[in-house]
């Protein structure tokens, strides 16, 4: 939620001094991420008081004959709806307000979109957890307090993560801890009687229920959502930011993924697998415009085959903003999602593929060909730009006859410009959109070009042109790919697990006491083991359903958790070491020609008006 650190809290490596996991960040630290946080959560609570009231008054109007308090009854439940509706209003806001989340440099680029984290209530594990150890393991429970509290400690640090690398780690040793807890105290047959508390990161509609895997997928949401502010912020003036920006999206979406296909009938609709299919692409469309942008960080070749190339690259993140847009004005996202999420996907979509047919007439009419240039190269880099050759023309007519490239240039200026007004237009449609001057600027800039260099293509005495450029086929040299990170893949023995070596010794062949010896002989540090899973997992039983309360909202069932480890088919190193409670088991310490460039803006300051150069001159930015 912050960025403060709290004294003597996060280290970089290994456990914390006093206990076994690193702290979150101070929550009362007033940071612009924190605050945003923080209205989140007390969004949250006057929309749960509000629910409650209409669920009330609901079941008076149901009950009651009387018609005077019918009218009063409904009377109020007007009021209570448009309360909800304002505050579903103000929490859209929130997560509208994406220029906290941006890194501030002396240049900035377009924003990124960030995902909110998922707030909570507290729990207390203490009772249950203590009453089932002296029931299940027939021990004192009181003995395991100190643990019982580090862990309620470590879930109350990831309520407040750090944007960085540190708060991830802090989310997943919480993840894992959950997968032990699961195992050893979340019996299929029996609920343990803690109830865990989450609220729908887009309605702020509060989900009940007492199995823990709406704990394990809001964990992987959040763990996803620091991701994407991770990449959000990343300086993306420098190679080093971008590929960070580039992983940290990948992670986003790989882990969205994992949650995805891992966690089904949620009973968040911000968890569903409409809404997760639809936030994955988003992170993969970011991805994508972040390695763009890295691509022409140096600049571009005023040149034919790079120009054309580029153009490719830029329709390619064109199609991925479209295809995101595609996927969040169905129902029922579109009734979810923030207008602002739409409207900047819609904008960056005619952006970037205006970008594209900018590249394509500057390369048509700015490059004629030339005895010393290599036709049938130049040929075969035309034909694979377009599905259809403009007006039927091969591609060598076409580069060898000044007029028909003068007019197809010219046709793929109309359409920049057509392009970039209707970006502007989405601009001016959005409230939240209108404050990003930076967004308005870079829009501004690309339109002023592309009519400058339209006007110096144009001759008095020519007839006006109808002609419609066809459309850029997308292409990349790299395409963002989704990353599961490494810290939420299953770690640790499972039953039915072979063992086949402990260290550098191999035993395959060794007995169960020889093979016990081996392990009991580790020292504090670990050792690294090799097994092999099996495959068959028919037999092992399903979780069974447990009745959830959402909010008012029709009840659902709790997650089943799936089986999801591709890398079980093979054999996998695992460490294992001696540790001294069951809180801690499976826990590891984690050790010539002209450039050109796209449209930036040059900050002195925090968010102030940027400044462009000669948006014409062959050496400018574009």
């Amino acid at each position: 939620m912050t960025d403060t650190l709290i004294p003597n809290g996060c280290k970089t490596n290994g456990p914390v001094e006093n206990g076994y996991f690193k702290k979150g960040c101070n929550p009362f630290a007033q940071t612009g991420r924190s605050k945003l946080q923080n209205k989140r959560a007390l969004l949250n609570q006057q929309i749960i008081k509000q629910m409650r009231m209409r669920a009330g008054a609901e079941n008076l109007l149901k009950a009651t004959s009387n018609n005077k308090v019918r009218e009063q009854v409904v009377l109020e439940l007007s009021y209570v709806n448009s309360d909800l509706q304002l505050l579903m209003e103000q929490l859209e806001g929130l997560n509208s307000s994406v220029e906290v989340y941006q890194n501030v440099q002396e240049t900035a680029s377009i924003p990124l979109i960030p995902l909110g984290l998922k707030e909570t209530k507290d729990v207390d594990f203490s009772v249950h957890i203590k009453d089932f150890i002296l029931e299940h393991y027939s021990e004192d429970g009181s003995n395991f307090q100190d643990q019982i509290d580090d862990l309620m400690d470590l879930r109350q640090a990831c309520r407040t993560p750090s944007r960085n690398p540190s708060g991830v780690d802090l989310l997943a040793n919480y993840f894992s801890q959950l997968s032990f807890l699961e195992t050893r105290f979340f019996s299929p047959t029996r609920q343990l009687g803690i109830f865990f508390t989450w609220y729908d990161s887009f309605t702020g509609m509060p989900v009940c229920q007492q199995n823990i895997s709406l704990e394990k997928a809001s964990m992987l949401f959040n763990m996803a959502a620091l991701y994407s502010q991770i990449g959000t912020r990343a300086d993306r003036q420098t190679q080093a930011g971008l590929e960070d920006a580039i992983a940290a999206f990948q992670k986003s979406a790989g882990v969205l993924h994992f949650l995805k296909e891992t966690f089904t009938h949620t009973p968040s609709y911000d968890m569903s697998p409409a809404m997760l299919s639809m936030l994955i692409r988003l992170m993969l469309a970011q991805a994508q415009e972040c390695m763009f942008e890295l691509i022409t960080l140096p600049g571009i070749r005023n040149e034919f085959f790079s120009l054309l190339k580029m153009a490719q690259e830029a329709a390619k993140v064109g199609e991925t903003y479209s295809q995101v847009h595609q996927s969040m004005i169905q129902t029922p996202i579109k009734n979810n999602v923030p207008f602002f999420w739409t409207t900047m996907s819609h904008l960056k979509t005619n952006h970037y593929n205006s970008l594209g047919h900018y590249f394509v007439s500057t390369a048509l009419l700015d490059h004629q060909l030339t005895p010393s240039d290599d036709e049938d190269k130049q040929e075969k880099a035309l034909s694979q730009l377009y599905d259809a050759m403009p007006e039927g023309r091969s591609p060598l007519d076409i580069l060898k006859n000044k007029d028909d490239r003068r007019r197809i240039g010219k046709a793929h200026l109309q359409r920049s410009v057509m392009g970039h007004e209707e970006a502007i237009r989405t601009h001016s449609c959005c409230r939240h959109l209108q404050k990003l001057d930076i967004l308005s600027d870079i829009l501004q800039a690309s339109l002023k070009r592309s009519l400058t260099k339209f006007d110096q293509n144009d001759k008095e005495d020519e007839f006006t042109d109808y002609m419609l450029a066809p459309d850029i086929i997308s292409k990349t040299e790299k395409k963002a790919e989704m990353e599961i990170p490494a810290a939420i893949k299953a770690e640790g023995l499972r039953e039915g697990d072979y063992i086949v070596a402990v260290g550098d010794t191999e035993c395959k062949w060794l007995g169960v006491s020889d093979v016990m010896k081996l392990l009991k002989d580790v020292d504090e540090e670990g050792v690294n083991i090799r097994v092999v899973s099996m495959m068959d997992s028919s037999n092992q039983p399903m979780p069974t359903k447990s009745a959830t309360y959402c909010g008012g909202l029709p009840k659902t069932y709790s997650m089943i958790c799936l089986a999801h480890d591709e890398d079980d088919k093979n054999p996998k190193s695992r460490k294992v070491a001696k540790k001294p409670s069951f809180l801690s088991w499976g826990l590891k310490n984690k050790k010539s020609s002209s450039m050109l460039s796209l449209p930036t803006a040059d900050y002195n300051g925090l968010w102030n008006r940027p400044t462009y150069p000669n948006s014409y001159n062959e050496s400018a930015l574009y």
